[in-house]
């Protein structure tokens, strides 16, 4: 009988004195770290936005170009991996109390927030199995093909008049432009699977989401149309003297090019109703079925980075960007905060609307969505025509129908507020109402 014995190890130099300070102090270390881990994950983001604003206020203006480059780089990427590592656990969260769940509670002292770090350690430890009658080349570049673009679209996405990497003349189409370069990743990951499955699920989403990109694409034309500027910059600028100023708020076109583009965004992302390249019950997680590991956690990171930007389109163009709903309050945090609520929506959909099949899918793309934005685009356009000294009465009815829209902004806006109150007053006697306390930190 074979017999495989395990070699020993010899530890030596400093290797041994880092073997022996783990044994005598992990195990009281481990208990500690778990214990306080959320004081100290939370003093961390505290810590890491304080050092982002010293750097960015009084040391990077002093630096060589290119060091501030890498400073700004390097933030922005621990940016994203925050989005994705919050919006991953947020997701759970969400969808466990919209059915009546606790969702994660055990990772971490709090609601269980560490849940997204206890998944990327197990994912980085498992193993990576690459089919052995795959394209190996297309199956490892397709993860970085789908990530790597999603990520770049921040670097022309301003959080502020004066806080974006490069500011260009057009930063809305060079963002359209790498968010749409995700499609070739996704269809690169099912066609170098060697999978039907994969293929399918690739298939699906080449339809659908090079079908949604042109909605999408009008509905931000309208806005583009209302400010004369492809700059994003320029669309956030224009929308400084507070909620009625907002460009939601400008026409009855812009209005409902909002929720026109918001619908395109959802399927762009692969979200619900529009989930079918990665429809579980059908194509047992669609074109990533094959991936695991790492490689997996990619493709899922660059969803919810993906999520945030097209998020944060929305809110540059529509919804004031990083200016507060009343003049002179402007903040990269309320960038943020608009943005992470329209993130928040989405998963919201998700756990909210059922799946749609693919014929519907597409059907409500061809044959409603796109039309109603080409209407949308040739409405506002004409607005802009008529709005303007040289037509007066015309201009007077456009004062009313913005303050009319923004009344029913500041309406749907309350009426969100009175339900969230309402439903989190009466959470006790809810249809499925949740037992609470029976786990630590619930």
């Amino acid at each position: 009988m074979l017999v495989l014995e395990r070699p020993k190890v010899e530890y030596r130099g400093w290797s041994l004195t880092i073997v022996r300070l783990a044994t005598k102090w992990g195990p009281w270390a481990l208990a500690l770290l778990l214990r306080f881990a959320w004081v100290i994950f939370f003093a961390v983001l505290v810590v890491l936005t304080a050092f982002v604003w010293i750097v960015g206020r009084f040391i990077n203006p002093l630096l060589p170009w290119f060091l501030r480059d890498i400073v700004v780089v390097v933030g922005l990427l621990a940016f994203a991996c925050i989005v994705a590592i919050i919006g991953i656990w947020a997701e759970r969260k969400v969808s466990a109390r919209i059915q009546s769940r606790l969702g994660p509670m055990r990772s971490g002292a709090w609601h269980g927030w560490a849940q997204s770090l206890a998944d990327g350690l197990k994912f980085v430890q498992k193993e990576d199995l690459i089919p052995h009658s795959a394209d190996q080349p297309l199956f490892r570049l397709a993860p970085y093909v789908t990530l790597v673009p999603a990520f770049c679209a921040y670097l022309a996405i301003p959080f502020g008049a004066s806080w974006v990497f490069r500011d260009s003349d057009v930063g809305l189409l060079f963002v359209l432009a790498l968010l749409a370069i995700e499609v070739l990743g996704v269809i690169m990951a099912g066609w170098a699977s060697n999978s039907k499955w994969s293929l399918y699920g690739a298939m699906r989403a080449a339809c659908q989401l090079v079908s949604y990109e042109i909605p999408m694409g009008l509905s931000l034309l309208v806005g583009v149309a209302a400010v004369g500027s492809l700059s994003l910059i320029d669309l956030g600028r224009a929308q400084e003297r507070g909620w009625f100023s907002w460009l939601i708020f400008q026409d009855p076109f812009l209005f409902v090019a909002f929720f026109t583009y918001y619908i395109a965004s959802l399927a762009s992302c692969k979200r619900s109703p529009f989930d079918l390249p990665e429809g579980e019950s059908e194509l047992v997680a669609g074109f990533h079925t094959e991936y695991s590991g790492f490689r997996f956690v990619m493709f899922f990171f660059a969803e919810y980075v993906a999520m945030f930007a097209v998020s944060a389109l929305a809110t540059i163009i529509f919804l004031g960007g990083w200016n507060a709903p009343v003049a002179g309050w402007s903040s990269p945090w309320w960038f943020v905060i608009k943005s992470a609520f329209l993130v928040w929506v989405q998963m919201w959909f998700r756990w909210t609307l059922p799946r749609i099949r693919i014929d519907q899918v597409m059907h409500a793309c061809v044959k409603y969505l796109l039309p109603l934005t080409l209407l949308l685009f040739l409405g506002g356009s004409a607005w802009q025509l008529y709005d303007n000294p040289a037509h007066p009465a015309f201009t007077v009815f456009a004062n009313i129908v913005r303050a009319v829209l923004g009344l029913i902004g500041l309406g749907l806006v309350g009426l969100y507020v009175f339900g969230a109150g309402y439903g989190y007053y009466y959470r006790q006697r809810l249809v499925g109402s949740m037992v609470r306390k029976h786990l630590p930190g619930a």
